[in-house]
């Protein structure tokens, strides 16, 4: 049998070599082998159908039948599903027999770990080639992830369309709809739009499947919320500054414990370092440490290091003395993964507010900003962070230069 390499095949199929190597991972190619760190495809091996085109759909609709969920969530990752730190890939072969639940468990552990092409190409797989609820859910969720990651404000709207259309028959699919176009909402720290049910922490209308996922979003509404108070954008009588976001840990901490009873893996990372975020920005790092350490512990067995770079931004330069302590290279892997993923959610998130957001900032100057933004003076700053009240002053003069705000428009653009 005659084969041809990645760049050959590509060509004939008139795709990107990377995107074909990244279909060719997911198994997507027929015959396609791997011979050390290269590809080769048999010659005689016809291009796949486009997941996102009507002919595709059309096939797909003739040749399966709709396989239903083993859990009521679009969140399989923060399941039982996977419980073993180290175990992700045996986790995901574990449902091969469900083309459905394999393709989202593989997405979703492709999102923790940064892979946003292999996340893209699943979540056309499961929107295409299946129509069951939490499979198209699980798709728009995927692609509005995927659109955060990519800065693209086209596809953040279609993943909520699809999310909107899911063919949900009963109030409960409803509530789930609901959530799940709230939920990646509020990872742009937009949380206006969540049902009332959810804001009073009752998740009575979702399955228990969901509820470890629910957890991970109520800690990240409560955060948006103590954030908002701080920087003056929102008022509650008898709050102000930094006092609720120094409550907040109180709730969550139960939460971190139960995750870690339960053994979701996912949960318990994501809750660690929104808790860590949270005790960071409310100046007490030594229990922000505390989570990281434990959230890296967690992470690094499966290389889910995608989580990680997402808390980048909250934690300035915290995360990296932390991750460099652990491993220089897994630090490495992790900046790289948070370049992208901030220039993407700073895009988006400024698309999404009609602002431009900063992305020229360094790390201390954020922090500086941050800090600014919760109405701390130069002299509280420079103490907060162990500079001088000089550095404190250029380094807002910096902020201001680089992004052509004022001091009290700070909260705005971080």
């Amino acid at each position: 049998m005659e084969y041809l390499n990645i760049t050959e095949t590509a060509k004939k199929f008139g795709i990107s070599p990377r995107r074909l190597q990244t279909l060719c991972a997911s198994g997507k190619i027929e015959g396609a082998t791997r011979f050390g760190k290269a590809w080769m495809i048999p010659k005689t091996t016809q291009k796949p159908l486009d997941g996102r085109t009507k002919a595709h759909r059309d096939s797909a609709a003739l040749s399966d039948k709709n396989m239903p969920m083993p859990r009521k969530t679009p969140f399989l990752h923060m399941t039982d599903l996977y419980s073993v730190a180290g175990n992700a890939e045996k986790c995901i072969a574990a449902l091969e027999g469900n083309p459905e639940a394999h393709t989202l468990l593989e997405a979703e552990i492709a999102y923790s770990r940064g892979e946003i092409e292999k996340v893209y190409d699943n979540a056309y797989y499961l929107l295409h080639r299946h129509s069951g609820f939490y499979a198209v859910i699980s798709a728009g969720m995927l692609l509005g992830l995927c659109a955060i990651w990519r800065g693209d404000l086209n596809l953040w709207r279609q993943a909520k369309i699809h999310i909107a259309e899911a063919p949900a028959t009963t109030d409960a699919e409803r509530d789930v709809m609901s959530f799940s176009i709230t939920a990646i909402d509020s990872i742009l720290y937009n949380v206006s739009s969540f049902p009332e049910w959810f804001t009073l922490g009752r998740f009575e209308p979702l399955h228990s499947d969901a509820l470890p996922a629910a957890k991970v979003f109520y800690a990240k509404y409560l955060y948006a919320i103590a954030y908002a108070l701080a920087t003056k954008q929102v008022h509650l009588q008898g709050m102000q500054g930094l006092s609720l976001m120094a409550m907040i840990p109180r709730a969550i901490e139960p939460m971190i414990s139960q995750a870690a009873t339960d053994h979701s893996i996912i949960a318990e990372i994501y809750l660690r370092m929104t808790c860590a975020a949270i005790y960071h920005t409310s100046g007490n790092d030594a229990q922000a440490i505390y989570h990281i350490d434990r959230a890296i512990i967690l992470a690094l067995p499966d290389k889910l290091f995608g989580i990680l770079a997402e808390y980048g931004r909250t934690l300035d330069s915290l995360l990296e003395q932390r991750l460099s302590m652990v491993d220089a290279q897994v630090w490495k892997s992790v900046r790289e993964l948070y370049h992208i993923y901030i220039a993407g959610w700073t895009k988006l998130s400024g698309s999404v507010r009609g602002k431009n957001l900063a992305t020229t900032l360094s790390p201390k100057e954020r922090e500086v900003a941050k800090l600014a933004a919760f109405g701390f003076k130069n002299s509280q700053i420079a103490e907060a962070l162990n500079m001088s009240v000089s550095a404190v002053k250029q380094a807002v003069t910096n902020v201001s230069n680089k992004t052509g705000m004022s001091r009290e428009d700070f909260a705005a653009i971080l």
